[in-house]
């Protein structure tokens, strides 16, 4: 994977959005104030808005997953810190910083005040509800299957390992894992999205789920001899999975997060504008939420209405 061997989690690695002067290390326990990550939130008086603001930097939790915030040669790129670029340009915070932290981390990570908020496409589901605050989705998301070339074992959803003695590899944190979880599938954890890759490669895994677009990503950035099946949505008990990810603030900063939704709302309203902003990346129009796809309602668990 594209600079995926570069990543190191969990080592409280800080890129700047802006990249012009590199990379700057910061041990996990600097990013609570002073000169580290999210010293604008940790600053007294007035709400994080107004503090992120007079401080003109915001520092955003990620986990390395492309196309959504990665590393590139030093530089903090994706389609997330895209969004973020404009939406916090627009809010009067020019420069998105970035804290390297594992995928399961990001919340505990957040409410800690390591960072501000965190930019991962991460899905919006109850139990991450209870435990943070979304914003609207950005990103309506499918599931697909990573197989070696070929696809030898016929696989397409996650019903296919059912009774199979296949082994799926997901990662840690990501809602493919409950998937996994909630079929009684023979599964494997892994850190990351190039852990996933090694895995198959190794036999470890017959297949790697994840996102399609991170999976598409991945494999064409990759030397390694895969495809990718065609896309499909999760379905448990009988219900269809429709999901979507968002960007992720803790639940007393409501004037961040309510200034981040208007800004948002106008960038979903215009598919020319969002395109624009995250096409490179490998979105494209079938990734808009459509309207009906909330946040309220993806945070309640009931998706009997996108049925």
């Amino acid at each position: 994977m594209h600079n995926r061997r570069s990543f190191i989690h969990g080592s409280g690695l800080v890129l700047s959005a802006a990249a012009l002067g590199g990379l700057a290390a910061c041990s996990r326990t600097e990013t609570g104030g002073g000169d580290g990550g999210s010293g604008a939130s940790d600053a007294g008086g007035g709400d994080l808005l107004s503090r992120l603001q007079e401080a003109g930097k915001i520092t955003v939790g990620f986990a390395g997953e492309a196309p959504y915030s990665f590393d590139d040669n030093g530089e903090l790129t994706g389609a997330t810190v895209a969004l973020h670029r404009e939406i916090f340009g627009e809010l009067g915070i020019a420069e998105v910083e970035g804290t390297l932290t594992d995928w399961g981390s990001l919340i505990p990570g957040l409410n800690a005040q390591q960072f501000d908020a965190i930019s991962a496409g991460m899905s919006i589901l109850p139990e991450r509800c209870a435990e943070a605050a979304f914003s609207e989705p950005e990103f309506q998301y499918t599931t697909a299957l990573m197989v070696p070339t070929g696809n030898p074992e016929g696989l397409t959803n996650m019903q296919s390992f059912v009774d199979s003695g296949l082994t799926v590899a997901t990662m840690t944190g990501a809602i493919e894992s409950s998937y996994a979880e909630d079929l009684g599938l023979d599964s494997i954890e892994v850190g990351g999205p190039q852990d996933g890759v090694d895995a198959l490669n190794s036999g470890n895994a017959d297949a790697f789920a994840l996102t399609a677009i991170s999976l598409n990503w991945l494999a064409e950035n990759s030397n390694v001899d895969v495809e990718v099946t065609e896309s499909f949505v999760a379905e448990i008990d009988g219900v269809k999975q429709y999901g979507a990810g968002g960007t992720v603030f803790r639940q007393e900063d409501t004037s961040l997060l309510d200034a981040y939704n208007e800004k948002l709302a106008e960038i979903i309203g215009d598919p020319e504008r969002y395109l624009s902003i995250v096409g490179e990346f490998g979105f494209t129009e079938a990734e808009l939420p459509p309207e009906e796809m909330t946040a309220e309602l993806l945070c309640s668990g009931d998706l009997s209405s996108l049925q």
